[in-house]
C-alpha cells in the first residue's frame, strides 16, 4: 500500500484521509437536520396527547390517528439516524485503517474499499428512511386540515 518515510509521506497520507472527512462533515449535517425533525416530531406528539386526553368523539379519533403517524415518524427517523451514525461510524474507522495501513505499512486495500462501500450503502439506506418520513410527515396533514374543518363545524 504505502511506506511511511517521513514528512512527505505523512503529508500524502493526511491527503488521502481529507476525502472521507469530508463525507463525515456531510453525514454530520444529515444527522444535525434528522436530530432536528426528530425534536419537532416529538415536540408535536406533546402537543397532540394533550389533545387527545382532552377532546372525544371525530376530533378525538382524528388526534389518534395523527399520534399513530407521530409514532411511526419517530421510528423512522430514529432508524435513518442510527443508519447515519453507523455511517460514521465507519468512515472515521475508514479514516484510522488508512492511517494504520500507511504507518504500519499493512496492505489493506479491501478493508478500506469495503469500510467505504458500507459507509455509502448505509447512508443511502439513512436518506431513503429521512424521505419515506418525510412523505409520511406530507401525507398526514390531512388530517390537520380535517381537524381544523371539524373544529369550524
Amino acid at each position: 500500500m504505502f511506506s511511511y518515510h517521513g514528512v512527505t509521506d505523512l503529508a500524502q497520507i493526511i491527503g488521502m484521509a481529507v476525502a472521507p472527512v469530508f463525507l463525515l462533515a456531510g453525514i454530520a449535517g444529515f444527522l444535525n437536520v434528522m436530530s432536528a425533525r426528530l425534536g419537532r416530531i416529538i415536540d408535536r406528539a406533546r402537543v397532540v396527547e394533550v389533545r387527545v386526553a382532552r377532546v372525544s368523539g371525530d376530533k378525538r379519533v382524528i388526534s389518534e390517528r395523527e399520534m399513530t403517524s407521530l409514532w411511526r415518524r419517530v421510528d423512522i427517523i430514529q432508524y435513518s439516524i442510527a443508519l447515519c451514525a453507523t455511517a460514521g461510524l465507519l468512515v472515521c474507522a475508514l479514516i484510522a485503517a488508512i492511517f494504520i495501513a500507511a504507518l504500519w505499512q499493512l496492505s489493506a486495500d479491501t478493508l478500506i474499499v469495503g469500510l467505504f462501500v458500507l459507509a455509502l450503502v448505509l447512508l443511502i439506506f439513512s436518506l431513503l428512511g429521512l424521505l419515506n418520513e418525510i412523505r409520511l410527515a406530507t401525507r398526514s396533514l390531512r388530517a390537520g386540515f380535517e381537524y381544523s374543518e371539524a373544529d369550524a363545524a
